[in-house]
């Protein structure tokens, strides 16, 4: 006779292993599933995706900016500057001198920042004379962390380029490009040290932008001619100065150099310039060689800009160019067949907009170069050779 007991023990056996059976089933069914061709090819699918979206944010941008930035560099200086007492006209006598001290003139020692980038293996570094040019102590700053004193191998402030050195070998350096090259709307990267920020994380700040125009002309500052000027929309902040500007592929086209503002700020409004690399390359080899960049020659004329006073006496379409307004006998421009009322436009390709610009196309030439110089005389296009010869 079958007790309670054992047909408890009976049934529960059975539904255990009625269960195991399914749960075996079901697995086997399920692994099945899994490793059929059809899943196995959506989970392929699905791990190319992911790679392709993964590829897809290291594009030519971000590769350039990983393979420049190591030799893109912070620059720290001190400078010691002369500074006139407002009020030394009240003590410049000797009576009070011996009680307050000569307070005409004196020293003072000032911290600037600005950005650089290495171009040989043997640490050359170029940057911007406004950033080094008058620096008593340079100091050198590089992706590694590492500090490097450095020396002032020569510095041009006409156009703002200054050739560093630190010691050392096997450093990280930037291939230069051609300027001539630059194509309008092509992409370019902004490297440097903007606001000093370069210090917090030993590495560069990057912007991005494309070339909005080249062969800009700007107004002199400071003593200083920027003539045909790359301009760019990739953000330029103070502390950029020095820095270099690289095409898509990481060559250096231009280094960073100014920015235009807007009332007042300090900030970026799209309106960046940098001096074309290869005028920098010019500027580099000179300075290599001599130090110091020699442009003593003599011109023999006096030129004005023109009005539309001029413009229309002379019948011109506008008021682009300057007007000659004497010449020195027996001088290069004498010897040209450069005439008083001559209307200079262009010399050696450089647009004359008014003698402000034609005092910086100047700054480009050499002793002893010959240089052509298109005029207007008498409703004529011409073109005159001039020699520069030493004064």
């Amino acid at each position: 006779m079958i007790t309670k007991k054992t047909l408890f023990i009976t049934i529960s056996f059975l539904l255990l292993i009625v269960i195991s059976s399914v749960v075996y089933l079901k697995e086997g069914w399920q692994g099945e599933v899994i490793n059929s061709p059809q899943n196995k090819q959506i989970l392929i699918s699905q791990n190319q995706i992911q790679d392709e979206i993964n590829n897809s944010r290291r594009n030519i941008i971000t590769k350039t900016v990983e393979q420049v930035s190591p030799a893109v560099v912070g620059i720290n200086v001190i400078e010691i500057r002369q500074y006139r007492d407002p009020f030394s006209y009240f003590f410049d006598d000797p009576f009070f001198r011996q009680f307050f001290g000569d307070r005409r003139n004196y020293s003072q020692r000032v911290q600037g920042l600005g950005s650089g980038f290495i171009i040989s293996p043997d640490g050359y570094i170029i940057t911007n004379d406004h950033v080094a040019g008058n620096a008593s102590e340079i100091t050198v700053t590089l992706t590694d962390g590492s500090h490097h004193k450095a020396e002032i191998i020569g510095t041009d402030p006409v156009s703002d380029i200054c050739l560093l050195k630190i010691d050392g070998k096997n450093f990280p350096y930037l291939e230069l490009g051609n300027s001539d090259d630059v194509i309008i709307g092509e992409w370019v990267i902004a490297l440097g040290n903007p606001f000093g920020l370069f210090d917090l994380n030993d590495q560069p700040t990057v912007t991005v932008g494309v070339i909005s125009a080249k062969g800009m002309n700007l107004e002199p500052l400071n003593n200083r001619y920027y003539i045909n000027m790359l301009q760019t929309d990739a953000a330029i902040n103070g502390g950029n100065s020095g820095g270099p500007l690289v095409n898509s592929v990481g060559q250096v086209i231009g280094m960073n150099t100014l920015i235009f503002t807007a009332g007042g700020s300090q900030g970026n409004i799209g309106l960046g310039f940098a001096i074309p690399i290869n005028k920098v390359r010019r500027i580099v080899t000179e300075l290599k060689e001599k130090g110091s960049i020699e442009r003593d020659f003599q011109i023999g004329m006096s030129i004005q800009s023109i009005d539309e006073g001029i413009a229309r006496y002379y019948d011109l379409k506008n008021t682009r160019g300057v007007i000659v307004t004497r010449v020195v006998p027996n001088s290069p421009a004498d010897k040209a067949d450069i005439r008083v009322g001559d209307i200079i436009t262009e010399i050696e390709g450089y647009k004359v907009n008014n003698e402000k610009v034609l005092f910086g196309v100047f700054q480009e030439f050499r002793v002893n170069q010959t240089i052509s110089i298109s005029i207007i005389r008498d409703n004529k296009e011409l073109v005159k050779k001039m020699k520069l010869v030493r004064k």
